[in-house]
Order: structure tokens, then sequence, then C-alpha cells
């Protein structure tokens, strides 16, 4: 009985672990309120990271570019700042059509949104 708990109580923490990589992003109006500085390219492989807006935070979990906009930044996983100036931002970004097409393309950067 104690190994079924042990079991469940690990099952529990993973799954929780696993969910808060969930990808709920607030745009914030100041790059100082914002964990990472964003620029949007024209190309998607200008990218470090291809996009999808997600229509549902259900949709948004992940380290893989699906991404759901909260209107509340306490309800946000990541606060971005959507910069004018590709030299300004910590993450270059493209939004994608389908949300087949979201991924990494630089894994260098993808530390930032965990």
């Amino acid at each position: 009985m104690k190994n079924l708990f042990k079991i469940l109580m690990a099952i529990c923490i993973l799954g929780f672990a696993y969910s808060a990589n969930a990808q709920k992003v607030y745009a914030c109006d100041s790059k100082y309120d914002a964990d990472v500085k964003v620029y949007v390219a024209d190309s998607k492989y200008d990218a470090d990271l291809v996009v999808y807006k997600c229509s549902s935070k259900y949709d948004a979990d992940g380290n893989d570019g699906l991404w759901f906009f909260v209107d509340s930044k306490y309800d946000a996983d990541k606060k971005v700042f959507f910069v004018d100036s590709k030299y300004d931002a910590d993450v270059i970004i493209y939004f994608a059509s389908s949300k087949y097409d979201a991924q990494w393309r630089s894994n260098d950067k993808k530390h930032l949104f965990y």
C-alpha cells in the first residue's frame, strides 16, 4: 500500500512539473515587467522560435512554441514584451499559421521559456 501511495505521488509531481511548462503568455506594456523581450521576424528562417497562437489554454503545453495569450499577467507562465528591433530582443519569433509549424529553430534560447 505504501508503494502504491509513493507511485501515485510521483505521478502527481511529474504531472505538475509537466503542466508548469505550459506556455500561457502575457504581453506586457513595459520591457521592465517582462521576463523575455521578443522580436517578431518576417520569415521563419530568421526566427529562433516559430510560434502558433492557440485558441485555448489547454492546447498550449510544453515548450514547443504553442502559445496562449492570457489577459492577466498573474495567469501567465511568461511575460513578454515585443520590441521594435531584433538587436534588443532576447528571442526572435515568427508567428505561424499552423500549429504543426511551431518549433524551436535554435535550442540556444530554449531555457528562457522554462
